[in-house]
């Protein structure tokens, strides 16, 4: 008998830890799936505002790829709009320093909305679906990103786990913390989008550095309490080649909530 009953406390001590994720609306990813151990196939990062009248289609399709639990999808409201006629209620200059930061990077000074850039490497219009996903395809090995990356629980910790760079030249790169809200209405009052309310898919509020990968693998550490927050809020982790202080190419990412359509 002692072996059913390490067994069934085993399971009840899993079930009681599943239902205090859920509780605080952590949503972590516990177990051993795809997207745990190999990581994302890709990232999408849209560029958009609410002032823009060309930007509700791509802020549906971003909502459209947001439901695949194989990309991080992310949405970064610029504010070069906000004297139009409408101040974005997500704007932050930072997100538009990023969106130039590519250009610079590139070369190409392509800056406008809907933009997406795809694995920190190519741009493209933020409607353009097939565009999206030619992209996806021709910027990620084996249908991944090169440099694996994962999460887990232990005890009061989130531990990330950085994979080792395989037959790739970037061999330094920095960890970010990305926390977005997954799922925003809003209620557009003037300017080109008046009247209308638009839903909005991981709508980025924060990014912050946590580590550095120097091309081996590493750990990287974080107290579980900075990501307790509501249900509406997630969680990714980019891997990013800083490329003079411009934001290079991504070589992995994860996210640490479902990330899901809600």
């Amino acid at each position: 008998m002692g072996a059913p009953w390490k067994m069934t406390v085993k399971r009840l001590t899993s079930l009681i830890f599943g239902f205090a994720c859920m509780t605080f609306g952590l949503a972590m990813q516990t177990n051993a799936s795809e997207m745990d151990v190999r990581g994302a196939r890709g990232v999408v990062e849209l560029f958009t505002s609410q002032g823009c009248s060309s930007c509700p289609p791509a802020d549906a399709l971003l909502m459209k790829l947001s439901t695949d639990p194989t990309l991080v999808t992310l949405s970064f409201a610029v504010d070069y709009w906000n004297s139009l006629g409408w101040k974005d209620t997500f704007s932050r200059p930072e997100f538009t320093q990023r969106q130039r930061a590519y250009a610079s990077q590139r070369g190409d000074r392509d800056v406008y909305t809907p933009q997406v850039v795809v694995n920190g490497r190519a741009h493209m219009i933020g409607s353009d679906a097939d565009k999206i996903a030619g992209s996806l395809a021709a910027t990620s090995a084996d249908g991944r990103l090169p440099v694996p990356v994962s999460v887990d629980v232990s005890g009061d910790s989130v531990i990330a786990h950085i994979g080792k760079a395989q037959s790739i030249s970037e061999a330094k790169a920095t960890v970010w913390l990305v926390k977005y809200d997954r799922r925003d209405n809003v209620t557009i009052g003037r300017g080109e989008n008046g009247g209308k309310t638009v839903t909005y898919a991981n709508v980025v509020t924060e990014m912050q550095p946590v580590g550095v990968w120097k091309g081996e693998a590493m750990k990287v550490e974080l107290p579980k309490n900075i990501i307790m927050a509501s249900a509406n809020t997630g969680f990714a982790l980019l891997l990013q080649v800083d490329l003079d202080g411009n934001p290079g190419p991504i070589l992995g990412a994860t996210v640490l909530s479902n990330g899901g359509a809600t």
